[in-house]
């Protein structure tokens, strides 16, 4: 019976990334050479429902925090195992399943590459997009970690709903809009200077204006990061007319909260030397 147990199945299309199976073989098969067949067998029954409802309600969400581990283990060539498994969790019924996924998907993304991320998580990551707020700031707080790591084409295509983060369940959570800021910082170096004057720039200028000043603060921080890497570009033609705008919708804002993030944006600017002080003049 050890012996059963203990024996591995070597094949070697398993060890190469390009695996010889078809996609339909693919998926049926479970085999692998890493570990025991048995254990990783044991570990894929864990996420059958009768089995969650008899031996323990939270083994779906261990399941789910140990998948990276395992995927790690197992490498990239024998995702196959993996994959329906992982579908399986990310449709889970219990938030707190879908939560843990969300915020190790951008870890999973970097163990798979870039071809099996993109077939096989963006879907579930844009699931999570449209998630329950505790499912979506798993994936909001390494939004840059995971789109750094696909294609410019598929990255662009979600410029278009990072707006959509500033809605959020409880408009009293300010710390996912905070958290969004902070993302937007490092999304800069992502994104081309027409796309950021198009599309974070109205996310930004609405940042500043939120009702709580930790949020406010990590905006000011944007712009003025956002004015630099505008003047950095070429043309500085974008960097011009967001100063302009700058000036026409705080600086001669009607209300003195508008004139008073004026001056901090200027401040922010200045301490960070993020324009030539001609320039900033």
């Amino acid at each position: 019976n050890m012996d059963s147990t203990l024996h591995y199945i070597h094949n070697d299309s398993d060890l190469s990334t390009n695996s010889s199976f078809s996609p339909e073989e693919e998926r049926k098969s479970k085999v692998q050479d890493v570990v025991p067949q048995a254990l990783l067998d044991q570990y894929l029954s864990m996420t059958d429902p009768s089995r969650a409802q008899t031996v323990d309600t939270e083994i779906a969400k261990h399941c789910a925090y140990s998948l990276p581990g395992v995927a790690l283990t197992l490498g990239r060539q024998n995702w196959h195992c993996l994959k329906d498994t992982y579908e399986t969790l990310a449709s889970d019924m219990q938030w707190k399943v879908r939560r843990t996924l969300a915020f190790s998907i951008h870890e999973l993304a970097v163990i798979l590459g870039d071809q099996l991320t993109a077939g096989d998580l963006v879907p579930v990551f844009n699931g999570f997009l449209k998630d329950l707020d505790e499912v979506r700031i798993g994936v909001l707080k390494h939004l840059h970690d995971f789109l750094k790591l696909l294609h410019l084409d598929k990255r662009r295509e979600y410029l278009y709903q990072l707006q959509e983060f500033l809605v959020t369940d409880n408009s009293r959570n300010w710390r996912f809009r905070a958290e969004l800021a902070e993302q937007l910082i490092l999304l800069l170096d992502l994104y081309s200077a027409r796309d950021i004057y198009d599309y974070l720039r109205p996310i930004a200028f609405s940042l500043c204006a939120d009702k709580v000043s930790s949020v406010r603060w990590i905006s000011y921080k944007l712009v003025s990061e956002m004015v630099k890497k505008l003047y950095m570009a070429s043309p500085s033609t974008f960097a011009t007319d967001l100063m302009s705008e700058l000036v026409e919708k705080f600086c001669r804002c009607h209300k003195w909260s508008g004139r008073q993030t004026f001056v901090f944006i200027c401040q922010t600017i200045s301490e960070d030397d993020c324009l030539p002080m001609d320039q900033f003049a």
